[in-house]
């Protein structure tokens, strides 16, 4: 009996203790409500958002690089995974140094292009910070973000739209003649899409709207890979004579696969992310219903594109499946902040459709697309920037006018580019490292030197 009471005794004043500490966190939760909008806190939380959303952006090009690396042959993945870390990094450095100016800095309301200015930084109030100038507090906190998370979060994007391009080419483009498109698409082209929209430029003045970027980001990269792609020409023996398509399998549709469930990830931050704050239950509120419409857009892409493909494609495809996931997260991407549900439910089912409908009709005209990337990212890109006019009040003739005015732009720029690099170092590689692979013809390196290559036969 006594060792049942002293038991109690304890138990009773954590009781007591447990409801004081209830009341006293009652109590400060009015507090804490208000440090939640104070300027300092939205600073905080706004800057840390866009590091966090921008590192899962940036896992995309682990996605992109386990996709391509799947979809070609094992004598090219080396080459792929070289191509991806490098278009990376040239994505980086070439925003760092000209692409954000032209981009955001001084861009007129209404204009064309952003600052000539060469490379870009922190504040000058944020400077003075770090060297413990607290007076600068004030300026840095009314930006709302630091300098450089926004810089970081903005660069992840343009690194997916040259991905894109990675995949379409894979199999025939030199590597150097790749990283040389590259550079100008990230450097130059991109940055000036940017600047006519989210830069606050005359499209934006026009009333376009894309949330997170159907047209800006994917519809960029699908018309460069298009024109890419129009400019090199097929794989050796990609279409036979009689016009039929030899199929060409994937190397491993386990990294392939897994390379979407990445892509899928990543996007949550690339459509969250694009809320561009986190300082407020509105902001949560949004980003809680533009990650949902992503998921939902994002199965409903997989179910139809896999409802479709035996009437399209003669087969059910696993590869329609996986790219119509991509289809569904693109359609969805300039309108995921949209409030009724249901409405991500059917862009990303019609941009699964489109996307599958879209890889047969690349075959029919013979541009050969690796991993379905033009379907995937331009097809579905097109459609879901017209979908904003559906479901998130967007202006029909505004969204056309951006989406005619993006395409005559990136495509005829990109092709004159190819062009221009196809008529000096060279585009395609030679069919001797075609035949080889270019693991072994330009790095030296295969994926997999356990494996032996056979001849394959062209006329199968």
């Amino acid at each position: 009996m006594n060792v049942h009471s002293s038991a109690v005794a304890p138990a009773g004043r954590s009781l007591r203790a447990g409801v004081l500490l209830a009341a006293f966190a009652v109590w400060l939760v009015p507090s804490v409500a208000s440090a939640a909008v104070e300027s300092e806190t939205q600073f905080v939380l706004n800057t840390f958002s866009f590091l966090v959303w921008g590192a899962l952006v940036m896992w995309m090009c682990a996605g992109f690089t386990m996709l391509e690396s799947g979809s070609v042959r094992t004598k090219n993945a080396s080459a792929i995974c070289l191509k991806n870390i490098g278009l990376y990094s040239i994505a980086g450095l070439a925003f760092f140094l000209v692409g954000y100016n032209l981009m955001y800095v001084d861009v007129a309301e209404g204009g064309f292009i952003g600052s000539l200015q060469f490379l870009y930084g922190s504040s000058p109030e944020e400077i003075a910070l770090l060297q413990g100038q607290e007076s600068a507090v004030d300026a840095v906190v009314a930006n709302g973000y630091s300098t450089m998370s926004d810089w970081f979060f903005q660069m992840v994007f343009v690194a997916t739209t040259a991905s894109i391009v990675s995949g379409t080419l894979a199999e025939r483009v030199k590597l150097w003649s790749f990283f040389a498109f590259i550079a100008v698409l990230t450097a130059i082209v991109y940055p000036i899409v940017g600047a006519w929209t989210w830069g606050g430029g005359w499209l934006a003045a026009l009333g376009f709207q894309d949330f997170a970027g159907s047209t800006i980001v994917h519809s960029t990269g699908g018309w460069a890979a298009l024109a890419g792609a129009m400019v090199i020409g097929p794989r050796s023996g990609k279409f036979r004579d009689d016009g039929t398509v030899r199929p060409t399998p994937p190397s491993n549709v386990p990294a392939v696969t897994l390379g979407v469930f990445i892509l899928w990830l990543g996007w949550f931050g690339f459509n969250g992310g694009s809320q561009l704050a986190l300082g407020s239950a509105a902001d949560a509120v949004a980003i809680s219903n533009i990650l949902a419409n992503t998921n939902l857009a994002a199965a409903a892409g997989v179910l139809t594109a896999i409802s479709v493909s035996r009437p399209i494609l003669g087969r059910i495809d696993l590869f329609a499946g996986l790219n119509g996931a991509i289809a569904g997260l693109v359609a969805i991407t300039a309108g995921p902040d949209i409030v009724d549900h249901h409405w991500a439910i059917v862009i990303g089912a019609i941009g699964g459709m489109i996307c599958v409908a879209g890889i047969r009709f690349m075959e029919l005209i013979k541009v050969d697309d690796v991993v379905g990337a033009v379907p995937a990212h331009l097809f579905a890109g097109v459609w879901g920037t017209v979908a904003v006019c559906i479901a998130a009040g967007g202006n029909l003739l505004a969204q056309i006018a951006g989406i005619v005015s993006v395409g005559v732009f990136v495509f005829a720029v990109s092709y004159a580019v190819w062009l221009v690099i196809d008529k000096t170092i060279g585009a395609r590689i030679s069919p001797t490292v075609e035949e080889l692979g270019q693991d072994a013809g330009e790095l030296g390196i295969e994926a997999y030197p356990e494996f032996v290559l056979m001849p394959e036969d062209r006329d199968a």
